[in-house]
């Protein structure tokens, strides 16, 4: 199989191009930077330049394929106004830019990769595929990945061959995200207290989430989604099973919300310094007393699907990290 794939240079998508090339697949990859795609060429991937508004570049590298990946997205939380904007061009005219390129060139299997975020806070409930939200965007990440969910279901409406598939909470070794900064602090003894511990998410490591959305592309049925996650936790609980395992103490001290919501008009100036971003209010929406539960049930059924346990995963996370 020939596969059209963005995102490649990005922590997830990255481990869907090996598993790919692994298998012995031809991998076409859009890539903004063909300097930082260092471990796409070495693995065999065939690059196109182009980010995700290079129209002509994304048809040019869809025209030889016989599917389409589309996992490319700007993934932050915690973002000022000013970069709004980009990130709604990213994730929103992005996917309609990618869909609509690979229906018109009459690709038989789509997948695109939404996000369980897409269900908001589910207040402590666990969710399923089709879940409609209850909550308001606590964040611009949520607010464009919702939008470019719905243009998916649209497409899909309108005929196209597109499965969904919608990670959870991502972790694993090299992540660079809120969730692996703070794993690698703990693992160094340097998280000086926690923060939102309630926080809910379903946590998946990140060679199990890439099989998850190659399990979309070789099984999944056209027109549905599949939720694709793994261990259903707390920021507090991983805390606690990574200091075990790091053979270190969890911090004694919980930053209370009070604190965070009152400095946070300090947020671009105090965010950087504590290790969070500088939109402390956003940052503080999206966490506080909030979950993102949601059952891969139906992937495990219907896929195969087969994540690994939390403290597996977290195991191979901590010593990948020496």
């Amino acid at each position: 199989m020939r596969v059209f794939l963005t995102g490649g240079t990005g922590f997830i998508a990255g481990h869907v191009a090996r598993q790919l090339r692994t298998r012995g697949d031809d991998v076409v990859a859009l890539v903004r930077s063909p300097e930082k795609a260092g471990a796409l060429r070495e693995s065999g991937c065939e690059l196109v330049e182009g980010d995700l508004a290079a129209v002509e570049a994304i048809k040019r590298g869809i025209e030889s394929c016989d599917a389409v990946i589309h996992a490319g997205a700007v993934y932050k939380v915690g973002i000022p106004k000013s970069e709004h904007a980009a990130m709604y061009e990213s994730n929103v005219t992005g996917t309609e830019n990618v869909l609509d390129a690979a229906i018109d060139a009459g690709i038989g299997r789509i997948v695109y990769v939404s996000t369980c975020a897409v269900f908001g806070n589910t207040d402590g409930k666990l969710v399923e595929e089709g879940f409609q939200r209850e909550s308001d965007f606590p964040s611009e990440y949520e607010r464009t990945k919702t939008l470019a969910h719905e243009i998916a279901e649209d497409r899909i409406a309108k005929g196209a061959p597109i499965v969904i598939v919608q990670p959870g909470g991502v972790y694993g070794p090299d992540d660079h995200s809120e969730i692996g900064n703070m794993i690698e602090q703990v693992r160094t003894g340097k998280l000086p207290a926690k923060a939102f511990p309630d926080s809910g998410f379903m946590f998946g490591y990140v060679e199990d989430i890439a099989a998850g959305i190659v399990l979309g592309l070789d099984k999944g049925r056209i027109g549905e989604a599949y939720i694709i996650s793994g261990t259903q936790s707390t920021l507090g609980e991983l805390i606690d099973q990574v200091a075990a395992i790091a053979g270190r103490k969890p911090p004694r001290f919980t930053m209370p919300s009070a604190v965070l919501r009152a400095i946070a008009p300090l947020g671009p100036l105090i965010g950087p310094a504590i290790g969070f971003p500088r939109n402390l209010r956003e940052m503080i929406r999206s966490s506080d007393g909030v979950t993102y539960w949601a059952t891969d049930a139906k992937a495990r059924n219907e896929l195969g699907f087969a994540p690994r346990d939390l403290e597996t995963g977290l195991r191979e996370t901590v010593a990948a990290a020496g």
